[in-house]
């Protein structure tokens, strides 16, 4: 007699969990940034902050994120991407709490600091967890995570103006809070299905230490050169420099360096980060000035109307990053990630063409620009964390997730030296600020809007550079 085996149910697939817990977690640090882009004219009329101190309130974050992105994966390698991912959640939520109770500026930049530790924890081992739990489905689940992860953070800005114009700019802090007990929920239930490194890589702080010197003195040399001179911050720079030679000799002397040379010399990796460097430096500048443009005298936008500008980049979010993360994977990243660069700055100058507040001008430059972010975020992410040996995978999410914030690190303050000459040179009054949200003369107001054209040039020129890269650099067969 022949007996036919029993059917084994299958055990339930928990990946999704973890998708689930990425995507939120994730998507509460990418909100953060998109919502207080669009704060910044009233917490600086609230907090009496300039453009210096409105730049620190959202640098700071980034310079703090930037500096411990590597270390993060290091450290997921290390202790577990799972742990990492849900420390940085819990401290993410702690760190919002004090940012909503801030009493001034200085409060604020320093739980904002707070918050880029947690989200440097956060999101680097988000990426790094989602390759451990999906393995060669990564490519999939990596279009999914930036397709989810990218409507989060356009749609925080509507959420923001709302918040911000009916209610306090404290509460877009506040508002992490539940998505923060949600991103924990999913993240334990979906617990214990990531597959371990093969290679565990020491955590080396005094390279850690050196890029928040470097970084860190730049930065300051950049926000205050432009403000006081850069004759008075000199030393800011020579900070920088000595920082970048420890750095150097830190690296060469190391047996585990932060950066193996068997990575960096995968020719895929550091093509795909030089252009992450550019690209996001393009982004970064566009969403931190347009935000404040848009609220200037020169055009008049109230925060609910200026975040309803970014909201049409969600749905084209939505419906074409999975495509192009797909195509990418298909036809490999060269075409798709040569081509993108330049659809987002037609989409940049189409922008500088706003001058009142009139919401059908800014809709072609909005449509655009959202169509060439949608064709970049998922094939550019995908291939660089392919292009590195699963060994280093978290460090290879690191590097990459590094990369894309010094890009607005370097290039907000850069635009920021461009935009005061500009408008000190063109305004009546130059020490007015550049973006006051009253002007009596016209003068005024149209020197706003020549330097925000100005800085507009700038990042157009990156993407340009962007383009040449991966045109050059990858070949129609990488993957």
């Amino acid at each position: 007699m022949t007996i036919a085996p029993t059917a084994v149910e299958a055990p339930p697939d928990r990946r999704g969990w973890i998708l689930v817990a990425t995507i939120i977690g994730s998507s509460m640090t990418f909100v953060d940034g998109t919502v207080v882009n669009i704060a910044l004219p009233t917490i600086g009329r609230d907090l009496n902050a300039g453009l210096s101190a409105q730049q620190w309130v959202m640098l700071s974050y980034s310079l703090a994120v930037a500096s411990l992105y590597i270390v993060s994966g290091a450290l997921g390698d290390h202790y577990g991407r799972w742990s990492l991912f849900v420390a940085g959640v819990a401290g993410f939520a702690i760190a919002s709490a004090l940012a909503g109770v801030a009493p001034n500026t200085w409060t604020l930049v320093a739980a904002r600091v707070l918050q880029g530790v947690a989200g440097a924890l956060l999101t680097t081992n988000s990426l790094a967890l989602l390759r451990a739990t999906y393995a060669e489905d990564s490519g999939r689940a990596v279009g999914l995570w930036t397709a989810w992860s990218g409507i989060g953070t356009m749609a925080g800005p509507p959420l923001g103006g709302l918040l911000v114009e009916y209610a306090s700019w404290r509460w877009i802090f506040f508002i992490n809070l539940p998505g923060a007990a949600i991103a924990l929920v999913t993240a334990f239930a979906g617990r214990g299905v990531e597959h371990p490194p093969a290679e565990v890589r020491p955590v080396q702080w005094p390279g850690a230490a050196a890029i928040a010197l470097t970084f860190g003195s730049l930065t300051f040399g950049l926000i205050e050169g432009a403000q006081a001179g850069f004759g008075k911050v000199w030393p800011a720079f020579v900070v920088a420099v000595l920082g970048l030679a420890f750095l150097v000799g830190v690296e060469r002397r190391s047996d585990m360096p932060l950066l193996p040379t068997e990575l960096l010399r995968e020719r895929v990796f550091a093509v795909a980060n030089v252009y992450t460097l550019l690209v996001y430096a393009a982004l970064g500048g566009s969403t931190f000035y347009l935000a404040l443009y848009l609220q200037s005298a020169a055009v008049g936008y109230t925060p609910v109307r200026a975040s309803l500008i970014f909201l049409p980049i969600s749905i084209v979010m939505f419906l074409l990053a999975p495509r192009f993360g797909r195509l990418a994977d298909r036809d490999g990243p060269r075409r798709y990630l040569t081509l993108a660069p330049v659809v987002m700055a037609v989409g940049f100058l189409l922008l500088t063409l706003v001058r009142s507040t009139n919401p059908l001008v800014p809709l072609p430059g909005v449509i655009v620009m959202s169509v060439g972010l949608a064709m970049l975020v998922a094939p550019i992410t995908s291939t660089a964390l392919r292009a590195a040996p699963d060994r280093f995978a978290g460090l290879a999410a690191g590097v990459n997730t590094t990369v894309s914030r010094l890009g607005g690190l370097i290039a907000t303050p850069l635009v920021g030296v461009v935009i005061t000459l500009v408008f000190a040179n063109r305004a009546p009054h130059p020490d007015a600020g550049v973006f006051a949200a009253r002007a009596a003369l016209a003068g005024q107001r149209d020197a706003t809007a020549s330097a925000f054209r100005a800085g507009i040039v700038v990042l157009v020129a990156l993407c340009a550079a962007g383009a040449v890269l991966a045109a050059r650099g990858l070949r129609s067969d990488d993957r």
